[in-house]
């Protein structure tokens, strides 16, 4: 049985190497200095991200790429970024 593809997931959900394009943040799951790290950073609604390494079994930061740079987010942040996944 093919179930259809989830349309938005959360970043620290995606494959390695997996691609997305931010649907929505869950700004009230944040801090504030969460919140405007994330928008200095320019993580916003359209913006294409890619998780680079996921988090392991034992928790810890994930790596992405949001445009051309490479950030560490906490497990938490990244779950409260909500994508939709992009074609390789």
């Amino acid at each position: 049985m093919n179930l259809p593809a989830p349309s938005r997931v959360p970043l620290n959900a995606l494959p390695r190497m997996g691609a997305g394009v931010v649907a929505s943040v869950d700004w009230h799951a944040l801090t504030e200095p969460e919140a405007r790290r994330l928008r200095e950073l320019g993580l916003d609604e359209g913006v294409e991200v890619e998780l680079l390494r996921p988090s392991g079994l034992m928790g810890g930061p994930v790596a992405c790429r949001i445009g051309r740079m490479i950030v560490a987010l906490r497990r938490h942040v990244a779950g409260a970024i909500h994508v939709a996944p992009t074609a390789g």
